[in-house]
């Protein structure tokens, strides 16, 4: 009788890795909004939009920006873009982390502290959003919105990006929004910062390059 040789099989785990990094991403992209929101100097653009809502409105700040994020979805449709998984956690996880540490952590009124969050909470904002993007598992709403418009009008991704973020700054801060020296400095800064670090933390066929 032939022996029939049992080879183990090798199951691979890169879902997994990258769901993990997308997750974490994710949290540490809640984090730091909320950072940025306790220190008081201005908010990046979006959270300005959120807090405008959010004087209107009593919502938590966590819950008015998963509304934002959905509404964003929407105007998804008219340009033919196609969520992914990491898309749809984007929404949830960002909104439950924001909440989730504004909860434990008060705002501050010591120029010390309020310097420390801002810096800090900018600086994690460009790591997280270079994991979760590098994650390559969907884009979220916002990074969504500015490929499709981009890719429907021939304009630049800077163009779009900006002309979205003015557009945003100006609505919220008619709401109520808090815009200071902390937007600026998210403005100037974020760019610069996720391109730095995401060629660390990026997917490329089996393994994340590792690069300088």
């Amino acid at each position: 009788m032939a022996q029939i040789e049992l080879r183990p099989v090798r199951i691979s785990r890169e879902p997994v890795r990258r769901s993990v990094q997308l997750l974490g991403g994710l949290a540490l992209y809640g984090t730091s909004v909320a950072l940025v929101t306790r220190a008081g100097l201005g908010l990046e653009p979006w959270s300005v939009l959120a807090e405008g809502v959010l004087k209107h409105t009593g919502l938590s700040f966590g819950t008015v920006t998963g509304l934002i994020s959905v509404v964003v979805l929407l105007l998804w449709l008219p340009l033919r873009q196609r969520p992914g998984i990491g898309t749809i956690a984007n929404v949830v996880v960002i909104s439950v982390m924001v909440d989730a540490v504004r909860a434990v952590l008060p705002d501050q009124h010591e120029l010390g502290w309020q310097i420390a969050l801002l810096v800090g909470g900018v600086t994690l904002n460009g790591l997280a959003t270079a994991i979760y993007v590098g994650a390559r598992l969907g884009p979220g709403p916002r990074d969504g919105l500015m490929t499709g418009l981009a890719g429907r009008t021939g304009w630049s991704v800077r163009l779009v990006r900006t002309g979205i973020e003015i557009t945003v700054v100006a609505v919220g801060f008619l709401l109520g929004g808090t815009v200071g020296v902390g937007t600026v400095l998210y403005a100037l800064a974020i760019g610069p910062l996720t391109q730095a670090l995401l060629p660390f933390v990026v997917w490329r066929g089996d393994q994340p390059a590792l690069r300088s």
